[in-house]
């Protein structure tokens, strides 16, 4: 069982489901190839996924590229069930850094033959999460810097304010579709810079004022 937790207020939620936004930054999509989405797309991550800060990604053998994306999660901390845009806030929370490990070259495969990829995105140790701010301590969640850096080397390096769907929207929308319960982890998408990581290497994320993780890869 996956716990998210708020250190600040000493709240602790069982997760239930991460569910994630594809595509959500403009120059990410154009990076890959793909068309900037009229509505959002949606993927699901299963808790079994999450590992917390200093644990070690492992990346699967059926897979020779594996990919990181930095984002920002947010932490659902009541029932949300069809709610409008402009009370959406009210159920976050908190906010936190995660990574979502992707193995590019298993979902590319099976998007050309149109096939679901979750085996690419949620597989075990596929979304390293860190602990938890009071949604309160940020002023604006879309004016968050985000970083991701591999053996030093800094990889990834965009803004929060360039989300095409911004949080709002995306819990609003999302709560049309699913119910979203307390402990349910919502990641917003990475901006550009995504790229491989191979066993050996280290992985560095930070959102300043949000949170940090360093992340192993074997």
């Amino acid at each position: 069982m996956k716990t998210a937790k708020i250190p600040a207020t000493g709240q602790e939620f069982t997760i239930g489901k991460v569910v994630c936004l594809a595509r959500n930054y403009a120059e990410h999509a154009r990076e890959l190839g793909n068309e900037t989405p009229p509505a959002p797309v949606l993927f699901i991550k299963p808790a079994s996924a999450i590992i917390g800060d200093g644990e070690t990604v492992r990346i699967p053998p059926y897979s020779q590229e594996c990919h990181y994306e930095v984002e920002l999660a947010i932490l659902i901390g009541k029932l949300c069930r069809a709610v409008p845009e402009a009370d959406a806030l009210q159920y976050v929370a908190g906010y936190g850094v995660a990574i979502d490990m992707t193995l590019r070259d298993v979902q590319n495969q099976l998007k050309a033959k149109g096939l679901p990829w979750e085996i690419a995105k949620g597989f075990d140790t596929s979304c390293p999460l860190s602990d938890f701010v009071p949604a309160a301590a940020i002023t604006d969640p879309h004016a968050l810097n985000l970083k991701l850096s591999v053996n030093g080397e800094l990889r990834q390096n965009g803004n929060t304010s360039d989300m095409i769907t911004r949080i709002p929207e995306i819990v609003a929308y999302i709560s049309i579709i699913f119910t979203l319960e307390p402990g349910d982890v919502i990641l917003t998408g990475t901006p550009a810079g995504v790229g491989r990581v191979s066993p050996g290497e280290l992985m560095t994320a930070e959102i300043p004022a949000v949170g940090h993780l360093s992340i192993p890869v074997a």
